[in-house]
């Protein structure tokens, strides 16, 4: 099982944290870092070789890694020389890739079984199987419905509820095939392109412990929260 690790943007949204750190060094907890989490992760799901997409202070990451041996990893590197989206990377290195994959954002704090979903997207073969997860937002307004000119209903500060993407996916190499190496290409207008062309991704359900600790709330609430986390996120390796 292959895995590919988008690390390199910017992480703009958490400064000043990334100002001097790519985001998937930022530390959770006292001891580790966010890929390091990823990786301890995907090493204990049975995955045995990563592909690390590096931009942004990604020598960094690199002299952090290296080639993967402490986490019983093979890792080699994708080095975007400029911004891609997140799609984008996979582009250069399609050739290097197996027939069905794993991709998942390198700032994602998660107990999901990265082996589970990708077992799940080579039996059923869809173009893009996407882990969803049920988020609440809430709407600090009345919020109206008209129709012609009329009020026809109302909700005082309204909690809508989603399934929103975690930002890990299985993905299929043929999915690539059309989308030309060195252009940038962002996740939702291959999502876009798919359901124009009725070719429909594939939902993976997930209900366990996700973060985006791209949004600073959340970063902090992951750090507040790893203590009690650890055994959930880090099982073997803290035993």
């Amino acid at each position: 099982m292959h895995a590919v690790v988008l690390a390199g943007g910017k992480g703009v949204r958490l400064r000043p944290y990334t100002s001097t750190l790519p985001k998937p060094l930022v530390p959770i907890g006292d001891e580790y870092s966010i890929l390091e989490i990823l990786l301890h992760q995907l090493a204990r799901r049975g995955f045995r070789t990563v592909t690390l997409a590096i931009g942004h202070l990604g020598h960094l990451i690199r002299s952090y890694v290296g080639d993967g041996e402490r986490w019983g990893l093979r890792i080699d590197y994708a080095v975007e020389e400029s911004p891609l989206g997140t799609i984008g990377p996979l582009l250069t290195i399609k050739d290097r890739l197996p027939p069905d994959f794993l991709v998942m954002n390198g700032d994602v704090l998660t107990d999901l079984d990265y082996a589970d979903l990708l077992r799940r997207h080579a039996a059923t073969r869809p173009p893009l199987t996407v882990a969803t997860y049920a988020r609440q937002v809430s709407i600090d307004f009345g919020v109206l419905t008209t129709h012609e000119g009329q009020v026809v209903e109302f909700a005082e500060k309204p909690t809508l509820d989603y399934r929103v993407s975690m930002g890990v996916y299985g993905l299929s190499r043929r999915t690539l095939a059309r989308y030309e190496p060195g252009l940038p290409l962002g996740f939702d207008e291959l999502v876009l392109d798919l359901l124009a062309a009725g070719d429909l991704p594939q939902e993976f359900r997930f209900d366990g412990y996700w973060l985006d600790i791209g949004r600073p709330d959340d970063y902090d609430r992951a750090n507040a929260e790893f203590s009690a986390l650890r055994p959930v996120l880090l099982d073997e390796v803290t035993r």
